[in-house]
């Protein structure tokens, strides 16, 4: 176990990652945990390399920085050494330096290998996260906004204090979300998915009331986004407390969906907490259906 990983460590690990990922049709590691492996990886954050045959065989990342739930990790097996308790090994390994606090460990794709493993060393589910779909080819309803509220777009270098303080009071109850920093937004600003004319900013009075920013896998801002593995994400829409019940959040997803349409882009995806039934509900009502899940398993 190690903290930051080098260049050539972190080469092998996408690599293995892209193996998992081609052979079960889902990412084994959220993009939290990619984005700190590509760029240097987060100073507190903790790495664990598993090698057979002098191979590298499995990888494991565990975050132990969330003082109320505690660590959380993410692993994944090279689908060539399976089979072999090399993922019951790397688990028990996560478990040993997290020490006595309960270790979170989540489980993209809902696979029944993962749930297993997880059983097997004594897991519990314990929150599921929903991917949600919808063609973007079929009719898209008209924003409707409340009297006083505007829309722009985001602006680099200038919005980034404001986003992060509505970010958190929009997501005060969430775990993940409503813990972002300035330094989480200034590494997404790096990536080259990265559009801010996909960023959308309510306002109110010179005040942000909500956003929605977008996000295009497979494309580069500015570029016609055709093709198979181009596809668009509501990745985060927020509302200030103060300005809900007023239909914002609809109207700002609605934007931002016809946005990607604008894009050539022939379908939307989003994730949701399966326990956030009133947001469900909003993208039910704007034709998303449940696609995929993301499981959290707790260490007792």
């Amino acid at each position: 176990m190690q903290g930051q990983i080098s260049e050539p460590q972190t080469a092998e690990v996408l690599r293995l990652v892209a193996a998992a990922t081609d052979e079960d049709s889902v990412s084994p590691l959220s993009e939290h945990v990619l984005l700190h492996l590509r760029h240097g990886g987060d100073t507190e954050a903790r790495n664990l390399l598993l090698t057979d045959g002098g191979e590298l065989a499995g990888y494991a990342h565990l975050d132990p920085t969330d003082p109320v739930e505690g660590p959380s990790g993410e692993l994944v097996i090279h689908p060539a050494h399976r089979g072999h308790g090399l993922g019951l090994a790397l688990t028990r390994a996560l478990l040993a330096e997290a020490g006595p606090r309960p270790l979170r460990l989540w489980a993209h794709g809902d696979l029944p290998a993962a749930t297993a493993l997880a059983s097997a060393v004594g897991f519990e589910r314990v929150r599921a996260l929903w991917t949600m779909r919808r063609p973007l080819q079929t009719p898209l309803g008209t924003p409707e906004l409340a009297e006083g509220i505007t829309i722009r777009t985001f602006r680099v270098g200038h919005d980034e204090d404001a986003w992060i303080a509505i970010n958190r009071r929009a997501f005060a109850g969430h775990p993940e979300q409503g813990a972002w920093t300035r330094a989480d937004l200034d590494l997404r600003e790096q990536e080259p998915w990265f559009d801010p004319d996909g960023f959308f900013l309510a306002e109110r009075e010179g005040r942000l009331a909500g956003f929605h920013w977008t996000k295009v896998h497979g494309s580069h801002p500015g570029a016609p986004a055709h093709g198979h593995e181009a596809i668009g994400e509501v990745y985060v829409v927020g509302v200030d407390p103060a300005e809900q019940g007023i239909g914002l959040g609809r109207a700002l997803t609605l934007i931002g969906l016809r946005y990607l349409r604008s894009r050539g882009l022939p379908e939307v995806m989003l994730y949701v907490d399966e326990a956030n039934t009133a947001a469900i509900r909003l993208y039910e009502s704007l034709g998303f259906t449940q696609w995929d899940t993301d499981v959290m398993f707790r260490h007792p």
